[in-house]
């Protein structure tokens, strides 16, 4: 990048608030699985002001802007291709307001999940996504990928929650789109092209989000059983029994043995299934749903319920669960983690299916996630060598083939970005993708943000 732009950036934002050196700049060249082109420039901006001044520059000298929140993506999202700048929001991490009497926060892109919910919990109140990276993503990543986590089953993914943006356009203009109200109807439904756009369509700068009252309690549940059709069954039983939880999390055998080995929980041998399940409410009602689910876990022939209302005691309980994306590294160095999802229906079949691969292609393939809305994240555990590489990209493509057969989708939670943008037309209809790239032209008609994202080159 020519010198004379650096120095134009960096009077926008201040010298100290840009990296230049190749090793600072080489840190935000990948995301927690993609490795990209190192940028240019990493600038950390303050305000909408200066990210819509960085813009009209990347409009005028042709330069792309890579939106970056904590980089913990997984799929290629947050990185440059071809260099340019990546602007980081750890600066803009405020919580601005908390509307005890509205129930609504309005804070900036780099706050992370975890403070938020912990801040709004002082006041009795609760923001339910949950992805995986909660303790350290921000929210500014989470409206970008539409983040969901263990608590979408009852409350939803991270759209259900966001009712106003504050937006930079691609081409520098700040606009507001949404309502600080619980209803609004005025114009196109703005906000929730936003969410989920992975940085193609405008940059976040501000995010109005719907809060709840903190549930009372939760009584949470760990079900064993020896056959993965068992726990797959016993999730529709409890659906099916007008039960919602907040959470269904489940295990295959392969998950629960590596979890085992990196931390072992004393889980006896041989277990084919494992379900993790919390309700929570009123201290009453969720007492009478935990003794319903276990009642059900155990006719659909678990062959131990453990149950609990102890927070220490379900933080131990979840230990299998927390310790198993680390520990799948134990398998095999390099990991695919793809996060498709079948109606809960076909949740039996996408498990064999996943099973029957793993013997067909002679690789590691773990399924685990979040059972209760039939988004299972599947870990393809490989060595490095161009033999497993290639045996990976044949188990995704199969994985996929088998998620849409099955009525699905190749996207829960992960996003598109690069890693699924070759896969992309086996869901979407040639029409479809043309009339999402002519909304991309109509935002960024120089095709400055986040540029090779979704659709593929």
């Amino acid at each position: 990048m020519d010198l004379k732009i650096i120095n134009e950036i960096a009077n926008i934002v201040g010298e100290k608030n840009c990296l230049t050196s190749i090793e600072e700049r080489r840190c935000y060249a990948y995301d927690a699985r993609t490795d990209g082109a190192i940028p240019d420039l990493v600038v950390f901006p303050s305000s909408a002001r200066e990210v819509s001044e960085i813009l009209i520059l990347a409009n005028r000298y042709l330069f792309p802007v890579i939106p970056r929140g904590q980089g913990s993506g997984l799929t290629g999202g947050s990185i440059p291709l071809k260099g340019g700048v990546v602007l980081s929001f750890t600066r803009m991490n405020k919580i601005l307001e908390i509307d005890q009497e509205n129930l609504i926060a309005i804070v900036e892109p780099g706050v992370i999940t975890f403070e938020l919910q912990q801040e709004v919990a002082k006041y009795g109140l609760f923001y339910p996504p949950d992805p995986a990276s909660y303790k350290y993503s921000s929210i500014g990543g989470n409206v970008g990928e539409c983040a969901g986590g263990p608590n979408s089953l009852k409350y939803g993914v991270t759209r259900d929650y966001v009712l106003g943006l504050e937006v930079v356009k691609p081409t520098g203009e700040i606009i507001n789109v949404g309502v600080k109200t619980m209803k609004g109807v005025v114009g196109y439904d703005l906000t929730r092209l936003f969410v989920g756009s992975e940085g193609t369509l405008g940059v976040i700068t501000k995010i109005i989000l719907k809060l709840i009252p903190l549930p009372e309690a939760k009584a949470t549940l760990l079900a064993l059983f020896s056959e993965v059709e068992e726990a797959a069954k016993a999730v529709s039983a409890i659906i099916a029994a007008k039960i919602v939880p907040s959470t269904i999390e489940f295990m295959d055998k392969a998950s629960i043995k590596c979890s085992e080995q990196a931390n072992p929980m004393g889980l006896p041998e041989g277990i084919g299934g494992l379900l993790l399940i919390e309700v929570d409410g009123d201290r009453e009602s969720i007492k009478m749903q935990a003794e319903k689910i276990k009642n059900i876990v155990l006719e659909k022939k678990a062959i131990r319920c453990d149950l609990t209302d102890d927070p220490i005691e379900a933080d131990r309980l979840w230990q299998a669960r927390r310790t198993l994306s680390q520990a799948t590294y134990n398998l095999n160095p390099v990991k695919i983690a793809e996060d498709v999802v079948v109606p809960r229906s076909n949740i039996p079949r996408l498990i064999r299916a996943l099973e029957d691969m793993e013997k067909r292609f002679g690789i590691p393939i773990l399924s685990f996630g979040h059972a209760g809305d039939g988004n299972f994240h599947v870990s393809i555990m490989i060595k490095d060598t161009p033999e497993d590489r290639a045996k990976a990209e044949e188990a995704v493509k199969a994985i996929f083939e088998e998620t849409l057969r099955l009525g699905g989708t190749l996207s829960g939670e992960h996003g598109i970005g690069t890693a699924k943008a070759p896969y992309i037309h086996m869901e979407l209809s040639p029409e479809v993708i043309a009339t999402m790239k002519a909304i991309k032209k109509l935002f960024d008609p120089n095709n400055i943000l986040n540029p090779g994202k979704i659709f593929p080159d």
